[in-house]
């Protein structure tokens, strides 16, 4: 009896670490692609991207040249991003991300990229990582976006 649950102990820990393992490059690019369209079709499924407790940063394009740092916890961008969809959806706003550059970073990617707004021309830094979660699903653990939306920097502390 004890070595049948010492056997299935070791089936048990062994698919667990096979569920966490490290992701390949075109499959966190196929998420990323995922995400991007999820985002630009107004998805209610956008916040199943992330991972509970990721990491948002906001960098604020000041009017003087100036920059100031966001960072919000997902509870709080989650409620920014439901206040913010329907008006983009009125205008029809979209995200492109253009010169996607991917690096391995531990069990993580890095995907660094410039993003285009569809309201504007210029194209401004932004990063994603990605990487596993407990159960070895694919999330969005810290994101990075430049914008010059002024509004963010009431958030600013």
């Amino acid at each position: 009896m004890k070595k049948i649950l010492a056997l299935a102990a070791v089936f048990v820990i062994t698919g667990v670490m096979l569920a966490v393992q490290a992701a390949t490059p075109q499959e966190v690019l196929a998420f990323f692609n995922k995400y991007v369209d999820a985002a630009n079709t107004y998805s209610d499924t956008i916040t199943t991207f992330y991972a509970p407790d990721a990491k948002i940063i906001r960098v604020v394009m000041k009017k003087d040249g100036t920059t100031a740092t966001v960072t919000a916890d997902t509870k709080q961008y989650f409620n920014q991003m439901r206040i913010g969809a329907n008006l983009a959806k009125i205008n029809k706003y979209k995200n492109y991300y253009t010169e996607r550059k991917i690096t391995k970073q531990g069990n993580n990617y890095k995907i660094s990229c410039l993003r285009q707004p569809s309201t504007s021309d210029y194209k401004i830094p932004a990063y994603f990582v990605i990487g596993p979660d407990s159960k070895g699903d694919l999330k969005i653990k810290e994101e990075m976006m430049y914008t010059k939306q002024q509004s963010f920097l009431k958030y600013a502390k």
